[in-house]
């Protein structure tokens, strides 16, 4: 068998993990029914929560699936927003085991690419390649690492910045230093024509103290030596000042309005930014609100309530 994802990479296992248990649940948000391939693909390497687990450990393991789950089908919500309102290039960055693809309902001629490394791309190509499944819209990998040079690939790879551009960053900022958690925003600004949508997620809070308890407690020791804190909360500012337009949703309020209730608080604050790219006459800024409501979500909702079948060809 291939090797499977190392690093950060372990992340997105632990994520497929959730995802496949959220979605068997009577009242999911979402369904993704690839994350289980990849979970089985996998094996012994997903990180998961141990059988002799203390009480706390398990609060905290069932607070962070409350979280991906409410996550994820925000993000879902936005991205459906995004095409309606014009949107037919989608970036996922750091997309992991991503099944959007695949699971979403795309409008014809929607090119969608994924960026990641090698090692978790040439793992997830292997075992999607052993389903009958196919994406929904045009699909494009693109290795690169987004700590590096990421921008030469994605062009050649067929972007047009002239375009407006659906951009999605979840569960990324977090793991890169401040300097390179701007220059992803910034390569992400310069790459957008107006009316491009960025979608990401940003945290903050994360004390020293909570972090050294942290890394006592498999397997979410091994997550927290990788966190750098991105921004620390300061991305939705960062994109008010350079040419966005947009809100900030606190998790809570995500989730409440979703009828997801954490178990106990989060250890850290937990927040969803949207945004739009304005042409140069228009007033910029990203403001705290509620969620909007998004004109891909009834579409979407009817999605999630079903599985689609299988396709070849």
């Amino acid at each position: 068998m291939d090797e499977v994802p190392r690093g950060v990479g372990r992340t997105a296992l632990a994520t497929a993990w959730i995802r496949a248990k959220a979605s068997r649940r009577p009242d999911r948000l979402f369904d993704d029914w690839l994350a289980q391939l990849f979970v089985d693909a996998a094996g012994d390497a997903v990180p998961v929560v141990p059988p002799d687990a203390d009480d706390q450990l398990r609060m905290w393991a069932r607070t962070l699936m409350t979280y991906l789950d409410v996550r994820t089908r925000f993000f879902d919500d936005e991205l459906g927003a995004a095409v309606a309102a014009g949107c037919r290039q989608v970036v996922v960055l750091a997309a992991g085991l991503d099944t959007r693809a695949f699971r979403l309902p795309w409008p014809a001629g929607t090119l969608l690419f994924e960026v990641d490394r090698p090692d978790m791309l040439s793992f997830k190509e292997r075992v999607l390649a052993s389903t009958n499944f196919r994406p929904r819209c045009e699909r494009r990998p693109v290795v690169a690492d987004l700590t590096e040079d990421w921008v030469d690939q994605l062009l050649r790879a067929g972007l047009r910045p002239s375009l407006p551009t659906a951009w999605l960053a979840e569960g990324i900022l977090v793991y890169l230093e401040a300097a390179q958690a701007e220059r992803l925003l910034t390569n992400v600004t310069d790459l957008s024509a107006p009316s491009s949508r960025f979608a990401l997620e940003d945290a903050t809070g994360l004390s020293k103290d909570l972090l050294d308890e942290v890394r006592r407690i498999p397997p979410m020791g091994e997550f927290a030596e990788l966190w750098h804190g991105g921004l620390q909360g300061e991305s939705a500012a960062w994109l008010g000042d350079h040419g966005w337009r947009g809100h900030e949703t606190a998790f809570t309020r995500a989730a409440n309005r979703l009828g997801r209730h954490p178990h106990q608080p989060m250890p850290i604050e937990g927040s969803f930014v949207t945004a739009q790219r304005i042409g140069p006459s228009e007033p910029a800024g990203v403001t705290r609100a509620t969620a909007p409501r998004h004109a891909g979500a009834t579409e979407s909702n009817r999605l999630n309530g079903r599985r689609p079948t299988a396709t070849t060809g």
